[in-house]
């Protein structure tokens, strides 16, 4: 400890954090939970949760400036084409997702955990209702019976994925060698 805090005397000379990686890690995670959830499970109802999805909830929550509100789209349609949902129900659901994490941030700045993780299982339950219908258009299947322990596994794993976001944001800072 020195004259100017703790903060300073941690400071390694040379190094910083790579632009690349901080602005790349929270894309490419959130993909790669798209991915993810398609992994080999035998079920007779879909039991896994929206990895990408609940990613992209953790990385607004808890880093609202790392991800424009226009990132739904794209990576909306990157989970479309790994999920096999109708083309463009992630690109609106996702979308939709953020302009409404955009409205709740504007509204209320400060939020308890509590307050969020609430405000993540609406989100949740929104978005497997609407995906759930958009998938059976046509279809007499009730899909709210079919969705129940998916909403249930999905709420529940939603501290952990933020817990693994969290961990993710502090690699994203991680500091590199600056060659000047």
């Amino acid at each position: 400890m020195n004259a100017f805090g703790p903060a300073e005397s941690n400071r390694v000379i040379n190094r910083a954090p790579s632009p690349l990686v901080a602005r790349a890690l929270p894309w490419l995670v959130i993909m790669a939970g798209s991915v993810a959830q398609g992994m080999p499970l035998i079920a007779s109802a879909p039991v896994m949760p929206p990895f990408g999805f609940l990613l992209l909830l953790a990385w607004r929550q808890l880093r609202p400036g790392v991800l424009p509100v226009w990132a739904g789209l794209p990576l909306g349609l990157f989970d479309d084409c790994y999920s096999g949902q109708p083309m463009g129900s992630g690109m609106l659901l996702w979308s939709a997702a953020m302009i409404g994490m955009d409205a709740i941030e504007i509204r209320f700045p400060w939020r308890s955990y509590v307050m969020e993780w609430l405000v993540a299982a609406a989100f949740i339950l929104g978005y497997l209702l609407l995906a759930g219908g958009i998938a059976h258009v046509g279809g007499s299947i009730p899909v709210l019976n079919a969705l129940v322990p998916q909403l249930i596994f999905s709420v529940l794993t939603f501290p952990l994925v933020e817990r693994f976001v969290a961990a993710c944001d502090r690699a994203r800072l991680w500091r590199f060698r600056a060659f000047t």
